[in-house]
């Protein structure tokens, strides 16, 4: 929030440093106090006020999808993850508070932020590795890899990039957690069951008929080594597989990104998957050794192409 904003506030109120002392509550304290603010403005609505700021929410309107489409789409997806070993999880609609913004260095501005220490769902691949540190963790983080699954409606609250897109969507998420056993073993296999899993859902359930895939190279890893690990598997993958040149930072990504690219039937060449390793687990457990890769796939997006083409991209 920036100065003049804290500013005003603190005119209005008659209490200066208002926003830093209420940043300095605890949770539940915080939590208590929002609760009843929240309450006494609910009470201040009409039935015609609720009608009108429903209208002007982008937030709140029904998403433009065919649901019946999305639904089987869903059930597909789940099921051929399922037989991959990626176990389908559902999550709650609400994330922990600071699931992103702690661990993925995203803005907490980005982030609907609610009550009771949550925030809605923003990243549905945060949610699983939180889960998944968990589980690591209480498990002695032995060399089993966990590999969790699911389709989740997310809702972002930033500037939206084309006309195509919506505050809230839908997206198929893949997280595979394990530990670091040397020669990339970890990340050799994650990446090319990921990237394999990927191509069959879209060219077998959407019937995309051009699928490729570039290679971002990002820092975290020593040297350019485990790109190199990487684009050896490329020889054997049934899309095309480029390494782009070196890009410019984003401290999100770990050693390497990648974007998953199809070519609709009219258009130019769209992204439709991302995915890429990332240091969540090892922060969140304090263990170096933890390895974690993350992929998404824009459901939504694929949905309304599906629909506009009659079934087919």
């Amino acid at each position: 929030m920036t100065n003049h904003i804290t500013q005003k506030i603190s005119n209005k109120t008659g209490v200066p440093g208002i926003v830093e002392a209420l940043g300095s509550l605890s949770g539940s304290d915080l939590s208590s106090l929002l609760m009843e603010v929240y309450r006494l403005r609910a009470e201040q609505l009409s039935a015609g006020t609720l009608l009108q700021q429903y209208q002007r929410n982008a937030f709140a309107q029904p998403a433009d999808t065919d649901m019946v489409l999305m639904l089987e789409k869903e059930l597909e997806i789940l099921r051929y993850l399922r037989q991959q070993g990626y176990q389908p999880l559902e999550l709650s609609p609400v994330g922990q508070f600071g699931s992103c913004a702690v661990v993925g260095t995203v803005s907490q501005k980005k982030i609907i932020s609610a009550i009771r220490h949550t925030e809605v769902m923003a990243d549905a691949t945060n949610a699983l590795a939180l889960h998944m540190a968990g589980i690591r963790s209480e498990g002695g983080f032995n060399s089993d890899i966990l590999r969790y699954s699911t389709v989740h409606r997310h809702i972002r609250a930033m500037r939206l990039p084309g006309k195509s897109y919506t505050p809230h969507f839908k997206v198929a998420c893949m997280v595979a957690a394990g530990k670091d056993t040397g020669n990339y073993t970890f990340e050799c296999t994650s990446v090319k069951e990921q990237l394999l899993h990927i191509y069959w859902l879209l060219t077998v359930i959407f019937a995309v008929q051009q699928v490729s895939v570039k290679i971002i190279p990002r820092s975290g890893y020593k040297g350019d080594t485990l790109i190199a690990a990487i684009g050896e598997l490329s020889a054997g993958m049934p899309m095309k597989v480029t390494v782009e040149p070196q890009a410019e930072e984003n401290n999100y990504y770990k050693g390497l990104q990648f974007k998953v690219m199809i070519q609709p039937g009219q258009g130019p060449e769209m992204e439709i998957a991302d995915g890429g390793f990332t240091d969540w687990t090892q922060q969140l457990t304090g263990n170096k050794k933890e390895r974690c890769l993350i992929s998404g796939i824009g459901l939504s997006l694929l949905i309304k192409h599906a629909q506009h083409s009659k079934g087919h991209i």
